[in-house]
């Protein structure tokens, strides 16, 4: 069991709304295809799961790192350990891709396969599409760009102690993003880089720090951050409405600062795992795999709906149900069966 169970059930979650977003949209392509309709449901902000994922990324890593911050070689093995969690699955998962979309190119609906482009997304380096958008060629991969350009920044700031290097770091994401908009527009990658989403890996940092400080909260106390937490995302402060729209790293990160402090901010005691904490951990656990993988078996999925004549059996609700139970097996099976024996070769070869 992982020492962070709950951390990693919140993972889980996150990882399973940005799955459930696209089994939504490809639910609409298989009831079209039958002559009907679906629209993705707007009662949740399914997107969100990625700003869970940045905070929780920034909690993990102070969390994570607490005998490298000043050690002599603390950035280095901190680096090999980011490189060999990270990169293995998703140079594979974007080999696939590129795999895919120059055999069918329909599929995948997608034309701007160009050596310069392929390189710049294996390699970490935001660079523009032809459509103008700032993703790589497996376009989930945004996230990790942001998450890479983190780590950079996280192992230049271990050269510290954790009191020094934490509240310094958050500090540079600030400036970063206050710079980036005082130039703005940069020109790519700098405007990428200095967009106000990276803010939420400084509010995960607090709270790490703020954790590792030995504060916490009583059960009441941590059951109201969760419910307050839920509460503010469910009601999507980005569309505006009643009140001015928030920008994304206020209407997500902060509610996602408030799910996560419900999950750390506890006493640290051995917790009797049960049948679904253990469930809910391991898919927490190929959370990554998840949040990589799923539109593959998605996208596998809708086409055996579409070919077997099944979207008016259990309906696109039933589909959705069927893809994420799907891609979440799929998910743990790599998980255990790639994941962790490469990441641990991985390790022993950059160490």
């Amino acid at each position: 069991m992982s020492k962070l169970p709950y951390v990693q059930i919140l993972r889980a979650f996150a990882a399973l709304c940005v799955a459930a977003l696209h089994a939504q949209s490809d639910a609409g392509v298989v009831m079209a295809r039958a002559g009907g309709s679906f629209a993705t449901s707007s009662s949740f902000p399914w997107l969100a799961g990625v700003d869970i994922f940045f905070v929780i990324s920034g909690f993990i890593m102070v969390h994570a790192s607490r005998r490298l911050f000043g050690a002599a070689r603390g950035a280095r093995i901190f680096l090999s350990h980011r490189i060999a969690r990270i990169v293995p699955l998703y140079w594979a998962t974007t080999a696939l891709y590129l795999v895919v979309a120059l055999a069918w190119p329909a599929l995948l609906n997608t034309d701007y396969v160009s050596p310069g482009f392929v390189i710049s997304s294996f390699l970490f380096i935001p660079a523009v599409r032809p459509d103008g958008l700032v993703q790589p060629i497996y376009s989930l991969g945004w996230t990790l760009n942001y998450e890479m350009f983190f780590y950079a920044l996280f192992a230049i700031a271990l050269i510290w102690p954790r009191r020094r290097a934490v509240p310094s770091l958050i500090a540079a994401l600030i400036l970063l993003v206050v710079l980036g908009a005082a130039a703005a527009p940069l020109p790519q990658p700098l405007g990428f880089w200095c967009d106000p989403i990276i803010l939420e890996f400084a509010l995960g940092m607090a709270l790490g720090f703020i954790s590792e400080e030995g504060f916490w909260l009583n059960r009441p106390a941590r059951l109201a951050l969760a419910v307050i937490g839920l509460a503010l995302l469910s009601f999507d402060f980005t569309a505006g409405g009643l009140l001015p729209a928030l920008s994304r790293t206020l209407a997500y990160g902060v509610p996602a600062v408030l799910l996560l402090a419900a999950t750390v901010l506890a006493p640290r005691r051995d917790a009797a795992p049960g049948k679904v904490m253990r469930l809910g951990v391991a898919l927490g656990d190929a959370s990554y795999a998840l949040y990589l993988l799923h539109p593959f078996v998605i996208r596998a999925m809708r086409e055996l709906w579409i070919r077997g004549g099944l979207a008016s059996l259990i309906g696109p609700w039933g589909f959705v149900v069927v893809a994420l139970a799907c891609a979440s097996a799929v998910a743990v099976l790599v998980n255990q069966l790639f994941e962790q024996p490469v990441t641990a070769s991985a390790r022993r070869a950059l160490a």
